[in-house]
């Protein structure tokens, strides 16, 4: 199958995401990176495409986007992989451009910035040019499985729904020099602090299996390191616009606790359990009976979700790829993007990180959509 051309904005030297995104995007060979603004700072963006072999570098993303939208071998596809703040004036360029964009989470560190780049994207929408959210634990097969097994009907109506994501390397004031926790503790650039990060993750994960969406909200936020601007520890109710209950937990200073993503979901005929630390096993059980356990790779779970064999452990970077793969599907005309978060899942996205202000601002009221 013929590789898509792929750019890139953000992502040079000393950065974490943008490496992972490059990774998984040449996992399944669907990807060549040919270009990039990998760094505002000229020389720093000329040194990362050495590194990386790139011919076409460039000082800015306007330039870029401009550039390669006049070529006959432009990219297809830019991923935009710097901090929140920055995502929306790269996204709008290149859709404006007719060029598909693939952003990372979440949307923006504003308001005002998402219903910018959802405006960019409905127009794009208009003449076949995409937008995607890389929530890659979307692209997790047993996660994937629990989406198809809600919606069968296995679990009978959705009742209760945990979701919680926990770290701990944020529990004390971090080295100045820490690029990656610099960006995300500053208000300005971040927009939130663990319920933007990982907070939204944990929303858009019971989202995409459940296939509710948020309605209302109730949050308690809280930052325990002394000077810190952003918030470290949230704890939400939510009620949800399928009827369902929902406790979100999201910490980055709960000590003993890595990257503890989990989601429980319970019905009116059974249950299911999940974690991201250990992503090739989940818990199924019916109501009256023993649990069982169910394993990537196992009956059921989609040949099209799974790269090598049962026993062998798929995680964080084959995620990312499975996202990469759908999009060049989508891109080529070869599959639907059903299950490729977009402008929808972003907004919800923003909604929630705006909401949990709110309402942690207002000592926990409940704070409705549209409100």
């Amino acid at each position: 199958m013929k590789r898509l051309k792929l750019g890139m904005v953000g992502g040079g030297q000393g950065a974490f995401i943008g490496g992972v995104h490059r990774i998984a995007a040449r996992l399944d060979n669907r990807w060549d990176l040919v270009a990039g603004a990998l760094s505002s700072d000229p020389v720093r963006a000329q040194a990362s495409a050495d590194d990386l072999g790139l011919a076409r570098s460039y000082t800015s993303y306007e330039d870029m986007a401009k550039a390669e939208a006049a070529r006959d071998d432009g990219i297809d596809a830019v991923s935009i992989v710097t901090p929140n703040h920055m995502h929306a004036g790269p996204a709008i360029a290149f859709l404006n451009a007719g060029i598909h964009v693939i952003c990372d989470k979440p949307l923006a560190a504003t308001q005002d910035q998402a219903d910018d780049i959802a405006h960019a994207v409905e127009n794009a929408r208009a003449k076949g040019t995409h937008f995607i959210l890389t929530h890659n634990y979307t692209g997790y097969p047993l996660i994937r499985q629990a989406r198809a097994m809600v919606a069968r009907g296995d679990l009978g109506q959705i009742r209760v729904i945990q979701a919680e994501y926990a770290q701990d390397w944020l529990a004390q004031a971090p080295d100045p020099d820490n690029k990656q926790a610099a960006w995300r503790t500053d208000p300005a650039r971040a927009g939130g602090g663990a319920i933007g990060d990982i907070g939204t993750h944990a929303l858009n994960l019971a989202s995409f299996v459940t296939g509710q969406r948020p309605a209302a909200l109730a949050a308690d936020l809280h930052s325990f390191v002394g000077g810190r601007m952003v918030d470290d520890n949230a704890h939400i109710l939510l009620r949800m616009d399928g009827g369902a209950r929902a406790m979100l937990w999201a910490s980055q200073v709960a000590v003993g606790s890595e990257n503890g993503l989990r989601l429980r979901i319970y019905g009116d005929k059974g249950g299911l359990e999940w974690g991201q630390e250990n992503p090739n096993q989940m818990t199924f059980t019916r109501f009256g009976q023993p649990k069982q356990i169910l394993t990537r790779g196992g009956a059921g779970t989609g040949p099209d979700w799974t790269r090598i064999p049962p026993g062998h452990p798929e995680g964080y970077l084959e995620g990312f790829a499975t996202l990469y793969a759908d999009a060049a599907d989508l891109i080529a005309g070869t599959g639907d993007g059903a299950l490729l978060p977009g402008i929808e899942a972003a907004m919800d996205g923003m909604w929630f990180i705006a909401a949990c202000q709110a309402s942690s601002a207002k000592d926990g009221v409940f704070i409705s959509r549209g409100q």
